[in-house]
């Protein structure tokens, strides 16, 4: 199946959460979710409020439901710059690896690689992926229009209730929300691509601290 890069005429499902998720037809994205304890919140309250001005700087209400389409279809240099100040520094704040990052352990990390290739291929076509201590980013082609939220749902409920039987725990373990971006062109999706591979020794990790897998 071919896959496509951000259209700012094409038709776009928008769903709204703490964010709002942007999705098209056969889209590539690059996707992040968190476990619960990841960002303390008076870090993430800061991270909000930076957000919000940078938006209202640039002529954007972060109060509008469509704000993203706007932040969207802002010249290339100032998406970038977007990415550069702000979303660089909520990914920053994962690398922190607050909580307690039980996805270190190698057979809970397996858990989730092995669920992130059980349908490559089939649903989705995916790209790289790498887990963290605390979190994981996902490079992938998905199939259809409004899939994307649907499958990250399966992936987040299917590893959860796994790692939680073998930490004999209940309860919440990912963060609700995700954070999504639809990939915009080649260039950005080898940029994406060469994130997801060196997030861990941007975080210093160790070799036995996070599992990556590239295409």
């Amino acid at each position: 199946m071919e896959f496509r890069f951000f259209d700012p005429s094409a038709k776009t499902e928008v769903t709204h959460g703490h964010l709002p998720h942007w999705e098209q037809m056969n889209a590539f994205y690059f996707i992040t979710w968190r476990t619960a304890d990841s960002i303390p919140a008076d870090a993430l309250e800061k991270w909000q409020a930076g957000r919000e001005a940078w938006l209202w700087s640039h002529g954007i209400d972060s109060a509008l439901e469509d704000w993203q389409r706007e932040l969207e279809c802002l010249p290339e240099a100032e998406h970038q710059e977007f990415y550069r100040l702000v979303t660089t520094k909520w990914h920053s704040m994962l690398d922190e690896c607050h909580g307690d990052c039980v996805l270190r352990r190698p057979e809970l990390s397996e858990i989730v690689a092995e669920n992130m290739l059980h349908q490559d291929g089939i649903k989705y076509s995916m790209e790289a992926f790498v887990v963290m201590p605390n979190h994981v980013h996902v490079l992938a082609g998905v199939a259809g229009r409004g899939e994307m939220k649907r499958l990250c749902r399966n992936w987040k409920r299917y590893t959860a209730g796994r790692i939680n039987a073998v930490l004999n725990r209940e309860g919440q373990f990912w963060q609700w929300e995700i954070f999504d971006h639809v990939v915009r062109s080649e260039a950005s999706l080898r940029r994406f691509r060469e994130y997801v591979v060196n997030n861990p020794v941007k975080a210093r990790l160790k070799a036995d601290e996070y599992r990556v897998w590239t295409k």
